[in-house]
């Protein structure tokens, strides 16, 4: 979905119906070559005859795959086919994400976690639901939540609005655990991802998850 890596690797950035179609297809191919015996296929995108993938996974059928996504039709695809569903702002036509603020509140996820679990029925207790979040340690919340929204273009946005917003997690290690175990089990997420720039930082967070602070 990003314009700007398909730029880099030299790839034409092709609408999107094609590019979901096309990963559909990819999901595909891979669970084929995962499994015991060879694969054929035969796709818009991909044509495979009787190829025997190699090596084999430990896990079976398949390592778990995660497909994130920000709109109702590839969260749809991701709650088929995934083992794991990243849930995302959604991608733009131009490459980019979204930065409206609708995108990151609560009803909107909400809103994204039924679509999955729609589209899943039976399988959604099999799935894990991921999320990227943005941890800001801060002592003052209410101020550093005003200075983020300015930062991020939020304009009319109360402070308590960017405090509530699901991926976003500012406070103390101990505020941010709090918030983390919150959202959990508000919203079922049990798979949160951090930037490799917040990695140092989120060390305490983690240590007062796994009950081990020292």
């Amino acid at each position: 979905w990003l314009r700007s890596e398909y730029e880099q690797a030299g790839m034409v950035f092709e609408p999107a119906g094609v590019r979901v179609s096309r990963l559909e297809e990819a999901i595909q191919v891979l669970k084929g070559l995962f499994a015991d015996r060879p694969f054929t296929f035969a796709g818009d995108h991909y044509t495979i005859t009787n190829l025997n993938g190699f090596p084999k996974p430990a896990q079976r059928p398949h390592p778990p795959i995660l497909v994130g996504a920000g709109s109702k039709r590839m969260l749809a695809l991701a709650a088929r086919e995934a083992d794991i569903v990243g849930i995302l702002p959604k991608a733009l036509p131009d490459g980019t994400i979204s930065e409206e603020i609708t995108e990151r509140l609560p009803a909107m996820l909400a809103q994204k976690v039924e679509w999955v679990r729609q589209a899943a029925g039976e399988r959604f207790d099999e799935l894990e639901l991921n999320m990227v979040i943005t941890p800001v340690f801060s002592e003052h919340r209410q101020q550093r939540a005003e200075q983020l929204a300015h930062e991020r273009g939020w304009s009319g946005i109360a402070v308590e609005d960017v405090l509530d917003m699901p991926s976003i997690f500012i406070g103390t290690p101990d505020q941010i655990v709090e918030d983390l175990l919150r959202r959990r089990e508000r919203f079922g997420f049990s798979y949160f991802v951090v930037s490799d720039a917040s990695m140092e930082a989120f060390v305490p967070v983690v240590s007062r998850l796994a009950g081990n602070e020292g």
